[in-house]
């Protein structure tokens, strides 16, 4: 474990789940140096300095979003490498420290889990699923709800969503996705296997006011697959959005998958990037915290873990 300060002292990883607002943020990855940008991981790694880890602590992320993407649930794993003789952290405590110590109200860790050493956010996960918001009947995006600009895509004509679900079902299976793939993606390969992609209805949003309710329809899209490419799935809905206004037809989204062309004709529509968010990642089939605990969670809470120095601020320190 090396010598000096580390000697003798325990590195424990976790696995974090988090959720954010993309608007304020330059994406989920940190920004380096000098720049005024800043990513959501910048915030949770300034958090993460108050544990007052012996090694500083860095968080890799599952899923990098692009700036203005939104996550209901993100996750990470970190290692923290208390002094020698203090006992690791429990999961509710590193959850509850990380909280106190978040600058940024539109950032919440949800909740933590032990892992093993060699468990990795990104490489370990199995599933990924994106969720994207379309409002129809809108011929502003001023007359949209405040509560949901930045949340959703708003349209002002309806969409033929029978027409959209019949071409999402061309996106099914293991393909080339080279052309939904942007430029900037770092992968070698542009094969992946989409194992789900759904256009539904969604619920009245209970942000609209009655009199707007009658005009305004909010519509759901879902993607899931281990992993996607590079703005893979803000071009295949903006795609199959291109379908429900009947400016392509679902054949023709077939024919632009089969071109493996990401600088065809059809692919300069990107959606925008308010209205998608990051639902979920799946560990193993666990881990997600809509489907309970993964295998190895490790429960070991002790009311007095959470020390003086994880309790709250301290001078010149978070606010």
């Amino acid at each position: 474990m090396g010598s000096g300060a580390a000697a003798g002292s325990v590195r424990t990883r976790y696995l974090v789940y988090f959720q954010y607002l993309g608007t304020d943020f330059n994406g989920v990855a940190a920004v380096r140096g000098a720049q005024r940008a800043i990513g959501v991981q910048n915030y949770l790694e300034e958090a993460a300095e108050r544990l007052n880890s012996v090694v500083p602590v860095k968080l890799t992320i599952s899923s990098r979003t692009d700036a203005g993407v939104h996550a209901l649930s993100n996750a990470a794993h970190l290692d923290v490498q208390r002094r020698s003789g203090q006992p690791p952290f429990s999961p509710e405590v590193l959850a509850k420290a990380l909280n106190t110590h978040l600058r940024h109200p539109a950032i919440r860790v949800l909740q933590a889990f032990r892992v093993p050493s060699d468990f990795h956010a990104r490489y370990s996960a199995t599933s990924r699923t994106y969720l994207y918001r379309l409002a129809t009947g809108c011929p502003q995006p001023d007359q949209l709800s405040v509560f949901e600009q930045n949340r959703c895509w708003a349209l002002r004509a309806d969409l033929d969503v029978a027409a959209m679900q019949e071409a999402a079902q061309h996106l099914l299976g293991t393909h080339d996705f080279s052309a939904f793939q942007s430029a900037g993606s770092p992968t070698t390969s542009s094969v992946r296997t989409l194992r789900r992609a759904s256009v539904s209805p969604d619920l009245p949003s209970p942000f609209v006011l009655p009199q707007e309710s009658r005009r305004l329809r909010f519509w759901s899209l879902e993607f899931e697959s281990q992993s996607f490419l590079y703005r893979q799935v803000r071009r295949m809905t903006a795609v199959l959005v291109a379908v429900g206004l009947g400016a392509l037809t679902p054949a023709q989204v077939k024919m632009i998958l089969e071109s493996r062309d990401p600088l065809g004709r059809h692919q300069t529509r990107v959606a925008p990037a308010h209205g998608l968010f990051l639902k979920s990642v799946l560990y193993g089939g666990h881990g997600d915290l809509a489907t309970g605990n993964p295998a190895w969670a490790q429960w070991d809470y002790q009311p007095d873990d959470f020390s003086p120095e994880t309790r709250g601020p301290k001078a010149g320190g978070l606010e």
